[in-house]
């Protein structure tokens, strides 16, 4: 019996037999040829193949886990007819007469590490995408079979080094019951991904394609981050045990799904679930879900190859407000920038992105943009409840220069003849510490405050949450965090307006118990997350919690606060 411990990326407990995901020999040798001409064409033919090979996998992926996913392999489609990459190989067969496995490994691995070696998150992650690309380009040169996880047809546990985004596409949850990996983390694609099929998952462990082997019976504890290889039977029956617990959990859970959402006391709060497209309500609604707290519309514009036009987004905004009735939708404008770059948008080179020329930064100089976007949602704004937030403000100025914009162009639509909605409450993110020390002064002017948490903690802390090396100053519990979300809260309500909070720290279960003292009236999540923290609230007194206030926001440490919390709700 072998145990190993990693990063718990998808809850639930998964049992059964390891199937290893092997990447092929992708070994070649290097040689001179005399016909360029055909070699090109090998070249050729070799893309045109894994094509066709993506465009059913992007199909597939958009069936089983919506647009938003199976967009990554647009991004992979991409690389495949980029002239940027094709025409270099070309040229080096051409030019060198070499083959073209050594063309297009020379050419690929050049773009890889110029990706890897970025300081940006989403440029990095781009080498990733060139890297599995390129894989299965040269699998079809070599003529070797390429890992084909949808050809798997029994109960298994996905054994790998990663799972790439075409890997994890492919994965059928009737029979892929968990993976496990050596590497990743919570954000990843896969791990992502594991959480939309809701099955289980642990990554990070470092050593499980060394430590296991096909057959193996494993246990994937994506609770606790525990994998079991070939437990003994009594440690065996204990996991199932837990495995039928979690079932049971998740059934209480959906028992409250068309409840609303009180404290053991009667404090009622709104639990909304945080989107990116408008494929992601269906998961909203069976959640039970009472609204949208967030909706990231980057998405619309990333993995495109220019600016969505108003229509486009005018239909997709329209989409998500139907579906959601008479259910609250607070829509995001652009947030590109830091870590999102759109490849038909030339943006800065900037030592620090997350501090430098984005959101609303962009949206305000390029006007032109954001008019469009605002244009699209006032359209909208009559197919339900709209409400709409500006992200990365400031200062003051910021937020009436972007009213200002989005009232200009509702009186210009009211003079074309189109309906525009006259109940649209107006907000903005808070995720930058100066606006949360004044919020007292944003509140006179806004309708609502939306907190977000994952930008106000690494600003605040001035801590790249991304920076493994001091990601231990992540701290979302740390006093000074609780203070600006406090001071937050209390002028949203001094001022007759509510206070929401977007950032994962919403759906955190030593959060909860602090928020609701705190009075917070909106927590928006994960859909999944959404029937735990309504089960979770219920067994809460608010007005327990908010005695706690004082004492909680005069702590030291983020440690004090957790253990704290954990004592008095014991967790």
């Amino acid at each position: 019996m072998t145990k190993l411990t990693g990063i718990a990326a998808s809850n639930g407990v998964a049992i059964a037999k390891a199937y290893t995901l092997e990447a092929p020999d992708l070994s070649f040798e290097t040689i001179k040829v005399d016909d360029v001409d055909s070699e090109v064409q090998r070249l050729q033919d070799a893309l045109d193949t894994s094509k066709k090979e993506l465009e059913k996998i992007k199909e597939n992926a958009r069936q089983t886990l919506g647009d938003e996913h199976a967009e990554i392999f647009s991004a992979h489609l991409l690389v495949l007819s980029d002239p940027e990459m094709i025409t270099p190989m070309t040229d080096k067969i051409k030019n060198e007469s070499v083959n073209a496995e050594a063309a297009l490994d020379q050419v690929a691995n050049m773009f890889i590490d110029m990706f890897k070696g970025m300081d940006n998150e989403y440029m990095r992650e781009r080498a990733a995408d060139i890297q599995d690309v390129t894989k299965r380009v040269m699998a079809h040169l070599l003529k070797v079979s390429f890992p084909d996880p949808a050809l798997i047809d029994e109960e298994v546990v996905i054994i790998a080094e990663d799972l790439t985004p075409s890997d994890t596409a492919q994965l059928n949850k009737q029979f892929v019951k968990g993976f496990t990996t050596n590497i990743g983390g919570r954000t990843s694609h896969s791990a992502i991904m594991a959480r939309s099929l809701e099955i289980p998952a642990v990554v990070g462990t470092k050593s499980v394609t060394a430590e296991i082997s096909d057959g193996d019976l494993v246990v994937v504890d994506g609770i606790d981050g525990e994998v079991i290889v070939n437990p003994n039977e009594d440690l065996l029956a204990q996991y199932k045990e837990k495995q039928a617990d979690f079932a049971k959990q998740k059934e209480i859970w959906a028992q409250l799904k068309d409840e609303p959402t009180v404290s053991k006391d009667g404090s009622h709060v709104e639990l909304v679930a945080n989107i990116g497209t408008p494929d992601d309500v269906i998961g909203v609604l069976n959640n039970g879900g009472e609204g949208v707290g967030l909706y990231r519309t980057e998405f619309l514009y990333m993995g495109n190859s220019d600016f969505p036009t108003e229509d486009q987004q005018f239909e997709a905004y329209k989409s998500v407000l139907e579906q959601m009735g008479d259910k609250p939708v607070v829509v995001r404008t652009l947030d590109i920038g830091g870590d999102k770059e759109l490849s038909y948008l030339d943006l800065p080179k900037e030592m620090n992105p997350f501090l430098g020329f984005r959101a609303v930064r962009l949206c305000l100089e390029r006007d032109d943009i954001f008019r469009t976007q605002l244009r699209a949602l006032l359209r909208a704004s009559t197919y339900g409840n709209l409400k709409i937030m500006f992200p990365m403000i400031a200062t003051l100025n910021e937020f009436r220069q972007a009213k200002a914009l989005l009232l200009e162009e509702k009186e210009n639509l009211k003079a074309e003849g189109i309906d525009v909605s006259d109940d649209i409450e107006i907000g903005i993110m808070v995720e930058i510490p100066s606006t949360a020390v004044i919020a007292r002064q944003f509140a006179k002017e806004v309708d609502f405050f939306s907190i977000g948490t994952n930008d106000l903690i690494q600003y605040t802390m001035a801590a790249d949450r991304m920076n493994e090396r001091v990601s231990y100053l992540y701290q979302p519990y740390h006093p000074a965090i609780l203070n600006l979300v406090n001071n937050v809260i209390e002028a949203a309500h001094a001022e007759g307006k509510w206070a929401g909070m977007c950032g994962e720290m919403a759906g955190d279960s030593i959060a909860i118990p602090i928020l609701l003292g705190l009075g917070l009236d909106e927590f928006s999540m994960s859909a999944t997350s959404i029937l735990p923290a309504r089960t979770q609230i219920k067994g809460l007194s608010k007005e327990e919690m908010a005695s706690y206030k004082d004492q909680l926001l005069s702590m030291s440490t983020a440690d004090e606060v957790e253990a704290f919390i954990r004592e008095k709700t014991n967790q």
